[in-house]
């Protein structure tokens, strides 16, 4: 089945309509960010250098700029040189009339370009100043670089990741940024909603990639102050709940269960035909089961091994078992929830006709997000917003044949 096809709406109203956001992140953790402002209708400015631009267009496939298409989606890029003197001061003019200003270089980065959230402040003491950095703007460890794998490994979410026998497990995609992201659009409508009840002062939010990262560890410090105990990898397993683990199908499949509450451990014991493991005193309760998963979990592998991955799967829709299986990313692609929910659309491509994405997330129902607009090309809105700040075009041409702003290729030979 083919995904659902999504036209852009540029003229669509949007919740955040009027929120204007002076971004100027590079990779993945505060474009997350700025992307779901911009989802539900912040006007966001992709500040960019006019030569290399974010270098997020590096990470390409096949030569085309698929996290770029992604994560810049329903943005503006403004091509800007904040080496320049000119450059900073278009930069302040532009923070002047904005509600936000996001970065995410290093800890006095900001400062040392004369761009100070003091001064921003003194341009426009409403404004919310976002800084994400790896480690935050204070402590020991402020000023090492910090990317999303020294998180990943640091807060310990590596060391619970894998199995106990091998080495710890990073994952596969940009989790701690794409965590941080998420508390930082959080964070700045938090920022907003304050600035409009509590008098206009603007502040600025200390956003580092590790804190957000270990608060999804969740009880991990309180575990181990009750029990004294580093807990170990368990691979697909949980110390919390049993039985909670990957199976592998006769198929070679896999199907993922969790039996999280009593009565979910009993219906699946009944599925496998081990009704007895209901009054087992190995069994009978989490607490047991947890302590005993090796042979809790031994009758359900041998049961699912028998059978294919549909045959366990309609076994266990019938007797309402929370299992579901493990797909690989063609298999979520053509799976008929994820296609009638429209988890992922098509949206028009340039280049590639169509390039499929993930949804406004979440939806609303009264005030949802819209896919406005395509990633844009490198300073492909600079004109556009210099000239909405008094600039002529004889005035942007200059700038440009100077260098300290850039334009798309075509706007660029004729100026």
């Amino acid at each position: 089945m083919p995904l659902p096809k999504k036209e852009f709406e540029p003229e669509a109203t949007c919740p955040l309509d009027g929120v204007r956001v002076v971004d100027l992140s590079r990779l993945v953790s505060a474009n997350m960010a700025s992307l779901l402002l911009a989802d539900f209708g912040a006007e966001v400015l992709k500040i960019e250098d006019p030569k290399k631009g974010d270098p997020l267009r590096a990470w390409q496939t096949k030569g085309i700029s698929v996290h770029w298409k992604v994560y810049s989606r329903n943005k503006k890029s403004v091509a800007l040189d904040l080496r320049s003197p000119r450059g900073r001061e278009l930069l302040l003019d532009l923070a002047a009339g904005s509600q936000v200003l996001i970065e995410n270089f290093r800890p006095g980065t900001l400062e040392a370009m004369g761009l100070a959230p003091e001064l921003l402040h003194r341009r426009n003491p409403r404004l919310v100043v976002l800084r994400v950095s790896g480690w935050g703007q204070s402590g020991p460890y402020r000023d090492r670089p910090g990317f999303g794998t020294l998180v990943e490994s640091m807060s310990g979410f590596a060391a619970r990741s894998g199995f106990a026998d091998r080495e710890p497990v990073l994952p596969p995609t940009a989790l701690a940024d794409m965590v941080a992201g998420l508390y930082g659009a959080f964070a700045v409508l938090v920022a907003l909603r304050a600035n409009e009840v509590g008098g206009g002062a603007g502040q600025v939010i200390d956003l580092p990639l590790l804190d957000p990262l270990f608060s999804f560890m969740a009880a991990e410090a309180a575990i181990y102050r009750l029990s004294g105990r580093v807990r170990p990898r368990t691979g697909g397993r949980s110390e919390t709940t049993s039985p909670r683990n990957v199976f592998r199908t006769k198929d070679g499949r896999y199907i993922g269960i969790s039996a999280s509450m009593q009565a979910m451990a009993e219906r699946l014991f009944r599925a496998v035909g081990r009704a007895d493991m209901i009054a087992d005193p190995r069994f009978s309760t989490n607490t047991e089961r947890v302590r005993n998963a090796d042979a809790c979990e031994a009758p359900i592998a041998a049961f699912i091994a028998e059978r294919s991955l549909a045959e366990n799967m309609e076994i266990f829709e019938r007797a309402e078992v929370t299992a579901a299986p493990v797909y690989d990313i063609d298999q979520f692609m053509a799976d008929p929830h994820v296609i009638a929910r429209e988890i992922l659309v098509e949206v028009p491509d340039q280049e590639m006709g169509s390039l499929p994405m993930h949804t406004i997330i979440p939806g609303l129902s009264a005030t949802p997000g819209r896919l406005r607009r395509r990633a844009p090309d490198l300073g492909e809105h600079t004109a556009e917003v210099l000239a909405g700040l008094g600039l002529g075009r004889s005035e942007i041409e200059t700038l440009a044949r100077e260098g300290i702003i850039g334009l798309p290729k075509g706007e660029a030979s004729d100026a």
